[in-house]
């Protein structure tokens, strides 16, 4: 039987993990800043990109988040070097519209700051922008499940930024 303490990890090599993870696929923390950014220029005078950087990465840092788009970004990699067995490897590869794992994911990620996080998220998985768009509409690799990574961490960024700022 496996030892769970035998299985702790430090937060920084899961950052660590997913900030790679995300260079990767092309997509910086300043790629992410620009969504939320983007989201929150109309409801709030923001301070600096700087400050959305910041932001950005302390949601990044949170375990929850980490969890999941270590799952989903794993998921997405494994898809796209063809490892995955059938029928998920198509499923995933087709980002196939029933399948919702990658959208229940995200939603775990967006919810942290309640539904201001989830509301953000959903508008940006209906209404692609930014680095979002970009990585839905990629074909050179499987982005199933990072682009709704990327929105979603966006979603929960902007909804810090709204907690912060009422």
């Amino acid at each position: 039987m496996v030892d769970r303490r035998d299985c702790k990890y430090p937060d920084t090599q899961a950052y660590d993990a997913v900030i790679k993870s995300l260079n990767d696929n092309d997509v910086t923390v300043r790629d992410i800043s620009k969504v939320v950014y983007n989201l929150q220029k109309k409801y709030i005078k923001i301070p600096s990109m700087e400050y959305v950087d910041k932001i950005v990465i302390d949601v990044l840092h949170k375990r929850e988040v980490l969890n999941n788009a270590l799952v989903g970004l794993e998921i997405d990699r494994l898809a796209s070097e063809h490892k995955l067995d059938e029928p998920l490897q198509s499923i995933v590869e087709h980002d196939l519209g029933v399948f919702g794992v990658d959208e229940t994911l995200a939603l775990g990620i967006a919810n942290i700051y309640g539904t201001i996080g989830i509301t953000n998220y959903c508008g940006l998985d209906t209404n692609k922008q930014g680095i979002v768009k970009i990585l839905d509409q990629r074909t050179d690799r499987v982005t199933t499940f990072i682009d709704d990574i990327v929105g979603s961490v966006a979603g929960a960024a902007s909804a810090k930024i709204a907690h912060e700022n009422s």
